[in-house]
């Protein structure tokens, strides 16, 4: 049984592909929300060969995930309770990703370094750091304007810590998406 959580905003698994996850990576979700959005395409296209981890710091989001992995029956999702925004905040051991990403919750590396810090330690030397986030600009819903960064604003905050910009592109109507590689 597949579960919708709807593609017409953001579609997950065309980001992915973009940020280039593959057969038997390792994925990392920092932010991963109730919904996994992004965990589940992930936990198909990397396989059973593959790893995903689910992490975020609403236990309440976390549950939501571990529901819907036994509804679909997966076994290569582990949700991770953290604090992204604490260097060592979550339980992945270090180099253990290919790609970790941050969607929608931007924000938070423009107010918090060690996010960037929790981000390297956990990707693997050359790994890939994917960054999704709503136009500055544009549609009346989603978070206000006054708290969206735009894709110009973090690239010189991300590529201070470390991360070579790989490249940028629209990851859909109403978002940009950055990749960066860790050095």
């Amino acid at each position: 049984m597949k579960l919708s959580t709807g593609c017409a905003l953001l579609d997950p698994k065309a980001v992915l592909a973009e940020a280039g996850l593959s057969v038997g990576a390792s994925y990392a979700d920092f932010g991963a929300g109730t919904l996994g959005h992004f965990v589940f395409p992930a936990s198909e296209m990397v396989g059973k060969d593959g790893r995903v981890w689910a992490v975020d710091i609403l236990k309440g989001a976390l549950a939501g995930v571990e529901s819907r992995m036994k509804l679909e029956g997966m076994s290569n999702v582990t949700t991770v309770w953290g604090d992204i925004e604490r260097l060592h905040g979550v339980s992945i051991p270090d180099a253990a990703a290919d790609l970790l990403s941050i969607v929608n919750i931007a924000s938070l590396i423009k107010k918090s370094p060690d996010v960037l810090k929790e981000v390297k330690r956990v990707l693997k030397r050359g790994g890939t750091f994917l960054v999704v986030d709503w136009d500055k600009a544009g549609a009346s819903f989603g978070p206000p304007a006054a708290r969206r960064l735009s894709a110009e604003e973090l690239v010189p905050i991300v590529t201070s810590a470390g991360f070579v910009q790989h490249k940028s592109f629209r990851a859909g109507p109403h978002h940009w998406g950055l990749v960066f590689k860790a050095a």
